[in-house]
């Protein structure tokens, strides 16, 4: 019988991949520019129909047990699977280095005694024996730590409820609109889209399973944000690692800090590997997975944490689309793929998608933000191509 994860496990997985850096920084950013009266609609709403799409794509790879990747084959061909891997490596251990270079700042201003460029590495290292050993080999010591994560993280959120409750409320000058809140908000969630079928496809429950993991990325991601926002509300110019020392939990905002970084990169450097796989098949997915967690020191190094937020938009260009594209073609669409050419007509309609989200990211609070509509414009070209063939079966042309 195949070792299958459980509900717990999958649980703990994407709790785990939510409590991050770069979750936190997100919730800053938007507590700075934001009032608290207009910020929670589009942040919720954002973190919910991410988490709706982050379900309906990790449910295709748990039902065909297979990963990320591979799932997108039956839509765009092996070729267009190919391709999407390849950006998909590409993102990751960009993703990788971003995540790392925000935990080792965290870590240098709680004044440990360790330059940026080393504990860059040492983070990169404890990525690389994760992925190493492999979670289905230590997941029960996972679930623990991220247990003992949790009780810290509320530490850490009631701690910052009594800093904000002692200090005047920060009123923002700047106030970003509702649809620019939801944009950063749904970002998050999207980033993950080509990642959470290489950790759904081995469960025991597949609807269950995915249904658990994309609640329990949500929940937590929301309560990044939350605390990124209280953070904020404490001063415009605070960060993670002066909040943490101001609430005078030094010792447990290191070891946040430091979990929180290993068990999100592990997820992406071991997605990583597993992309690698589908662009050449004789690739050993952990091999891949450790050469990404050191590459990704290198990058941390030489500042690619600079251009995070562009990089986060940057991945909803290509990997919103591709889900919407991947969506239709999987519960509209099939038996419609199995002849004929239609992976031409989805790459376009992915291709549209992308170019719709690049021309309206440079207009300012659009209504439905890029991301709703690309996902929008490649969703009706791809049903549109679904309906055509069917037509052209029943016809038999």
């Amino acid at each position: 019988m195949e070792n299958r994860t459980g509900l717990f496990t999958n649980a703990m997985i994407w709790f785990g991949v939510a409590i991050s850096v770069s979750e936190i920084e997100a919730g800053i950013g938007i507590g700075n520019a934001s009032s608290l009266s207009s910020l929670w609609i589009p942040l919720v709403l954002g973190h919910v129909l991410g988490g709706i799409l982050l379900f309906l794509v990790g449910y295709i790879g748990a039902s065909q047990r297979k990963n990320a990747m591979e799932v997108t084959e039956s839509a765009f061909s092996k070729y267009g699977s190919k391709f999407f891997a390849t950006l998909n490596v590409l993102q990751l251990v960009a993703w990788v280095a971003v995540l790392n270079a925000q935990g080792a700042t965290a870590l240098a201003s709680l004044n440990l005694p360790i330059s940026f460029p080393l504990t860059c590495i040492i983070l990169a290292a404890f990525i690389a024996l994760y992925v190493y050993i492999g979670l289905k080999r230590i997941s029960k010591i996972t679930s623990i730590v991220m247990i003992i994560l949790t009780l810290l993280l509320a530490v850490l959120s009631i701690q910052l409820l009594g800093l904000n409750s002692a200090t005047p409320l920060h009123i923002s000058a700047k106030s970003l609109s509702f649809w620019s809140i939801f944009e950063i908000s749904i970002a998050m969630p999207i980033s993950w889209l080509p990642v959470i079928s290489d950790y759904t496809r081995d469960v025991e429950k597949p609807v269950k399973a995915t249904l658990v993991s994309a609640v329990a990325y949500t929940v937590a991601s929301l309560w990044m944000y939350f605390i990124g926002i209280e953070i904020a509300n404490i001063g415009p110019s605070y960060t993670i690692a002066q909040a943490i020392l101001l609430a005078n939990l030094g010792t447990i905002g290191i070891i946040i800090v430091v979990i929180s970084t290993i068990t999100t990169n592990f997820v992406a450097a071991n997605s990583a590997g597993e992309s690698s796989k589908v662009i050449f098949n004789k690739i050993n997915p952990k091999i891949a997975g450790i050469v990404v967690s050191g590459i990704s020191a290198v990058l941390a190094i030489s500042g690619i944490m600079n251009h995070y937020i562009d990089f986060l938009y940057l991945i909803s260009s290509v990997f919103a689309p591709m889900a919407s594209v991947l969506l239709v073609s999987y519960y509209l669409g099939k038996n419609n793929n199995s002849n004929g050419k239609i992976w031409y007509w989805n790459m376009f309609a992915w291709f549209a998608g992308f170019i719709t989200y690049t021309i309206t990211g440079y207009f300012d609070s659009i209504v439905l933000g890029p991301t709703l509509l690309s996902i929008i414009v490649s969703a009706g070209l791809a049903y549109a191509g679904v309906l055509v063939k069917k037509l052209s079966i029943e016809n038999n042309i």
